[in-house]
Order: structure tokens, then sequence, then C-alpha cells
């Protein structure tokens, strides 16, 4: 009786132990937030207290002639600490400037917390693009009716 009363007891604190876990996607260098980074979730270890995403657009790492830019995406489970020192660190290079390379990173603390991309990743060329010409547009049009 007692040998079955203390096994249940380590079941049950080894259980909700691994139930406190945080959930976070997980996935390395994808070229979108779709299939790996979606579909892959891991249970962090115990220190980690965060979800981690990391956006970078740019070139492909190896040299090729008229490369295309593309995103990376990463997640991962991080501690505060480690969230906080990355995001200082690319805090400088998150322009979103999309004809130049940039690298954003981003945290939050809840199971998968990190299924969407806040920082505003999805952002393109072409988008970039309208909001330019529709700005200038915007722009010369209220020129116009200021002068008439």
């Amino acid at each position: 009786m007692f040998f079955s009363s203390n096994l249940v007891a380590a079941i049950i604190i080894l259980g909700t132990d691994i139930a406190l876990g945080l959930e976070c996607y997980v996935c390395k260098d994808q070229d979108g937030n779709n299939g790996k980074c979606l579909q892959t979730i891991m249970t962090c270890p115990a220190e980690s207290d965060q979800c981690m995403t990391e956006i970078r657009w740019g070139t492909t790492p190896y040299w090729q002639a008229g490369a295309e830019k593309q995103f990376y995406i990463s997640k991962k489970c991080a501690t505060k600490q480690t969230c906080e020192k990355t995001m200082r660190k690319t805090l400088p290079f998150c322009t979103h400037v999309w004809y130049e390379d940039w690298r954003c990173s981003e945290c939050c603390g809840g199971d998968r917390c990190n299924y969407f991309i806040i920082s505003s990743g999805s952002l393109s060329a072409p988008s970039l693009l309208m909001s330019a010409v529709s700005a200038s547009a915007t722009l010369l049009f209220s020129t116009l009716l200021l002068r008439a």
C-alpha cells in the first residue's frame, strides 16, 4: 500500500511538471510562417518561460548571382533574459526596408503564443511599393488642392 501511494504521488508530481511546461512552435530558417513553423510544437525545458521568433529578410546565405531576397523564420523556446538580449541586439537592424537585409525578434509568454508573427514580417516589396505610391498620390493630390 505504501509503495503504490508513493508511486501514484510521483506520477502526479511528474505529470504536473510536464503538463505545466510551456509549449512553443519551433522551426529554423524556414522561408515563411507556414509548414514546419506552424506544425512543430515543443514542450520547453523548465527554465524557458518565453517563446521567441526571429525574422530575417535577405538573400540566401550562400552566394548566388541575382539571388532574390526572402524571409527566414525561426521559432524556439527561450528564457526571458535571452529574449531581452536578442531583442536589444536586433533592434537596430529591424528596419523592414525591402531592399536591405534586416532582422527582428519578438517574444511572448504563453502556450503556443508564437503562432503568428506580429512584427509586420509579412511586408513585401509589392506592399511597400503600394504604400509608397499611395502616400505620394495623397501628397500630390493635397498639394494640388492647396494651389487651387
